[in-house]
Parts: structure tokens; C-alpha cells; sequence
């Protein structure tokens, strides 16, 4: 454990107090994961947590003082979940065992410590009253209790169990399972925040699939998730034996081998061709990636990711569909990278790598490899893709058009950039001055 967390416990220890370590730390741990989450259930009570710890800060009426990043809260009993997510009242206790028959699943109800003072044993001990160990050793993931009582108290209870199972490779015991798909509704009752939160989570796990596999046979996607729910049972032409979804799952997991850090490019591939079932007409899919990256950007926005991570995805889904001939020309190659950004290109490639292989192809079907190359070439070299590349700004040419600002300018600039695009050598300051006094005049005789 982390030397701040010892330290917390040798002094709730020291001062005769109860104190062990519970949930996802202690989890992780004994699975050989690195830990992130370390958290203390003690017998002390907040303010008394708060003398001892006098940095430590109590803003929540659940018993928890955080001090940086360790969660220390008094042993507790938890009443009536009235909105399906958080306790309406608690009560404070003086048992271990009595608190970690709370919590959700066997695998996080698992505590080392020791009693307070005078209790034996006097050295730290495990206590794992609901066969946590036992869980963690089949790799199994079971509710604590009624597997109905618990996602009845928290609904988020659904999602967690989903993504838990599909981080840790478990499988989730036959009747919590069974609870999981007969309480789906109750998803209804997490927030969009807490929802993409634990998608963001269910994306890094490997494969990232896991988690909305068993969020579809849980019955989970329709309350949460309807976009992705629409995929299933619609057919395509691409791998045998594939519907639109498992081919988006074949697509989120071949980006996931692809580029293992890239979670933007994840997103992508899960929502790719999330405007198919609203396009789908006569067997064909057309203007789906459009249609795709406004869905894709609804709901993203709907679950408070970031504005520029729904913005770059939403760009990857709406440039998804380029297509590539072996004949282009170098000028080609700098339209395209001028069309689809330089910034997002190489995701670009990317995900149609992914989307070959969630098709059944080799990843550089089309000729990628080729373009791939192809755009790095130009890249490498410098070649002017955008405005601020150009040897000319809008101020050079009021000036020596004597033009005033406004959208005249900015056509000039566009074609100017154009045949820099075309013709990299042009990109001269005498050059461009001098085609934008010849296009000037073009524009003021066609008026």
C-alpha cells in the first residue's frame, strides 16, 4: 500500500480505533493489479477522523473524510435508496462486518485491518464475510446478498457490474447476472455524467468490447445507450455472420489493437456507424456518415465528454468514408490531407484500418498502406495545407490591393492556398502577390 495510507491506519490504530482496508484497493491487490483507489472503513466517527486529521476535509453526509486521495468513512448502515442511487439516510456503526455487508460486490466487500484496542487479534487480519476471495480466485463477480436488493439501492450498481466484469475478466454469477437483466430499467435512474464516465471506463478495458457485450445481453443499452441499440439485428454486408453491431464491436476492438493509447480513436470505432439504422434504405446506407457524426456528437454531448473529444470524433465519423485510387497524384494526396486535416489524418487511416479488419479485410485493404505513406511523404516535406502556411496573410493583401477587409480577402486566400495545395512551389510571397493583383482584377471585371 501507498506510505500515506499506512500512515493514516498505524494512527487510527494507534489512537485504539478500528481500522481496515476496503473495496477496489484491496481488490486490485490481491489480483496483482496496480491500485488506484485506496479507501478506510474505521469505527471512528467524521469528527473524531478530523482531530486526528486535521487536513483532512468532511463534505458529505455519508461519514467520509478525504484527506488527497484516500477516502477514510466510518463503518455505516445504509437506509432506503429512495432515488435508486444514494442512501436517504445512514446510520453510523461500530461493525466491520455490518458495513461490509453494504456494499455491492462480493470481490469489493473484502477488508484488512485490525479491531480497535484490546480486540483480538491484535495484528491486521482479513475479514470476508461474503466469500470474496473465494470469488476472486474463480473469477467471479457476485452481488453481496439479494443481487434485486442491490441494484434496487443503486442503480449505477448496473453499469459498474458490466465494467468491472469485462476490466477483470470475470464472469458475473448466474443470479446476479439474471438481476442485472430483470432491473435494467432502473439504469434509467443514473445520470448522463456517471453513464459516460463509465463508458470512458468500459472503452480501456481489453477488449474494450466486453463491457457492451454484457451490456446488451443485460438489457442495459436501451435505457442508456438507444443509439447503439438500433445497430442490433440489422444486417450488413461485411463479415460473415455479423449484424451492424458486432461489427462496430469487431471495429472497437481492432482499433484497440491498433493503437492501444488512442481513446479518441476508440469512440470512433464504437459510434463509426451509428448513422446506419437511421439511413438504412433498400439495403444501402447512404449519407450515413454524416448522419452518423451528428448522432455521434448528440450523444457524446448528452454524456459530458469534453467539447473537443465529441468535436474530433464527430470529424473521424464524418470523414470515415473517403475513398483512395492508387493513380492520385501528389496534389491529390495534399487535397486530401487539406480536406480532412492534417491534425486528425493519421486516426483517420486508422480507423479505416479498423473498420477493414471489423470487416473481415486485411487492415490496409484499399491500398492504406500506399496513402499512408503517401501523406507522411507530404507531411515530412512541409507542404503548406493551411492558411497560416501561406507566405502571404490577409493584412498583405489589403495592403497591396488596397482592399478593405471582408469576405473578398478571404476568397483570395482560399484560392491562393489552392494553388500552393496544387503546386507547393508557388508559395512565394512575390508569386502569391502577384496572382492575387490578377485575381482582383478578375473579380472587380465580372461584377
Amino acid at each position: 500500500m501507498p506510505r500515506d495510507v499506512e500512515g493514516i491506519l498505524n494512527r487510527l490504530w494507534d489512537n485504539g480505533h478500528a481500522a481496515f482496508l476496503v473495496g477496489g484497493g484491496v481488490r486490485d491487490a490481491l489480483l496483482g493489479r496496480p491500485g488506484k483507489d485506496w479507501d478506510i472503513a474505521t469505527d471512528a466517527r467524521p469528527e473524531r477522523i478530523l482531530e486526528l486529521f486535521p487536513a483532512g476535509r468532511y463534505e458529505n453526509r455519508f461519514g467520509t473524510v478525504t484527506m488527497g486521495g484516500v477516502e477514510v468513512t466510518t463503518f455505516r448502515r445504509d437506509h432506503v435508496y429512495g432515488d435508486h442511487r444514494r442512501p436517504d439516510s445512514v446510520t453510523f456503526s461500530d461493525d466491520i462486518i455490518e458495513d461490509l455487508g453494504r456494499r455491492d460486490f462480493t470481490v469489493n466487500a473484502i477488508a484488512w485491518g485490525r479491531a480497535g484496542r484490546g480486540a483480538e487479534p491484535a495484528q491486521p487480519t482479513w475479514v470476508d464475510p461474503t466469500g470474496g476471495l473465494q470469488d476472486l480466485e474463480l473469477r467471479r463477480l457476485r452481488a453481496v446478498g439479494d443481487p434485486a436488493a442491490r441494484f434496487e439501492e443503486d442503480a449505477l450498481r448496473l453499469l459498474r457490474a458490466a465494467r468491472l466484469a469485462a476490466q477483470l475478466d470475470f464472469e458475473i454469477e448466474a443470479s446476479t447476472r439474471a438481476q442485472m437483466a430483470a432491473r435494467a430499467d432502473l439504469a434509467r435512474w443514473v445520470s448522463n455524467e456517471r453513464v459516460g464516465a463509465e463508458l470512458r471506463r468500459m472503452l480501456a478495458a481489453d477488449p474494450p468490447s466486453a463491457g457492451f457485450r454484457i451490456m446488451a445481453d443485460a438489457g442495459l443499452l436501451g435505457p442508456l445507450l438507444p443509439e447503439l441499440t438500433a445497430q442490433i439485428g440489422l444486417p450488413q454486408t461485411k463479415a460473415t455472420g455479423h449484424d451492424l453491431w458486432e461489427h462496430s464491436l469487431a471495429t472497437l476492438d481492432a482499433a484497440a489493437q491498433l493503437d492501444p493509447a488512442n481513446q479518441r480513436l476508440r469512440l470512433a470505432a464504437l459510434l463509426h456507424d451509428v448513422g446506419k439504422p437511421e439511413t438504412f434504405a433498400d439495403g444501402r446506407f447512404i449519407g450515413h456518415d454524416i448522419e452518423g457524426a451528428r448522432i455521434a456528437a448528440q450523444l457524446l454531448t448528452r454524456l459530458a465528454f469534453p467539447r473537443g473529444e465529441v468535436d474530433g470524433v464527430a470529424e473521424l465519423i464524418r470523414r470515415h468514408m473517403f475513398s483512395y485510387e492508387r493513380h492520385w497524384t501528389n496534389a491529390a494526396v495534399r487535397r486530401f490531407l487539406r480536406r480532412v486535416g492534417s491534425a486528425v489524418v493519421e486516426d483517420l487511416l486508422t480507423l479505416r484500418e479498423a473498420d477493414n479488419m471489423g470487416s473481415g479485410l486485411p487492415a490496409g485493404a484499399g491500398d492504406l498502406d500506399q496513402l499512408r505513406r503517401r501523406v507522411r511523404s507530404e507531411l515530412d516535406a512541409g507542404v503548406p495545407l493551411g492558411l497560416s502556411q501561406l507566405a502571404v496573410d490577409g493584412r498583405d493583401l489589403m495592403a497591396e490591393l488596397g482592399m478593405p477587409p471582408g469576405p473578398a480577402i478571404g476568397r483570395l486566400l482560399d484560392r491562393l492556398l489552392d494553388s500552393v495545395v496544387a503546386d507547393p512551389t508557388r508559395n512565394t510571397r512575390q508569386r502569391l502577390l502577384a496572382d492575387a493583383r490578377a485575381w482582383a482584377r478578375e473579380m472587380v471585371a465580372t461584377r
